[in-house]
């Protein structure tokens, strides 16, 4: 698997998303991503209780603790490399995230619309 370049969605160098929970495709704390991230867990989002419950909702549940797999599960408050169409997808229903735009792989833009990633924007 070779890992593309860490650009962000602004152009920038890729920052950090998460160690606590360990994030992302690689597991290396980025919402990195290469050919075989099928996926594309490139939105670095920060979890709220209404958008986990959605998701478990859809059929990924993020929140239960998973301890075959060393997932914890998350829990409100936590920042995650989510998928782009899933997060799309919470975009269109009303309930998707905050983002951390430095810290989203420009990949997402593939999949998400610039102007809805900064409509969710934290910074």
């Amino acid at each position: 698997m070779e890992m593309e370049q860490s650009v962000n969605v602004l152009g920038g160098a890729l920052e950090h998303c998460s160690d606590d929970p360990l994030t992302g495709f690689f597991r290396d704390g980025h919402c990195n991503t290469c050919a075989e991230d099928q996926g594309s867990h490139t939105v670095c989002a920060l979890m709220t209780a209404e958008f986990l419950a959605y998701s478990k909702y859809v059929g990924n549940d993020l929140s239960t603790p998973r301890p075959e797999f060393g997932f914890d599960g998350l829990k409100p408050g936590d920042q995650w490399c989510l998928c782009a169409g899933r997060f799309l997808q919470a975009h269109d229903e009303g309930c998707a995230p905050l983002v951390r735009l430095q810290a989203t792989h420009i990949r997402a833009l593939s999949i998400v619309p610039i102007e809805v990633l900064q409509k969710h924007a934290s910074e």
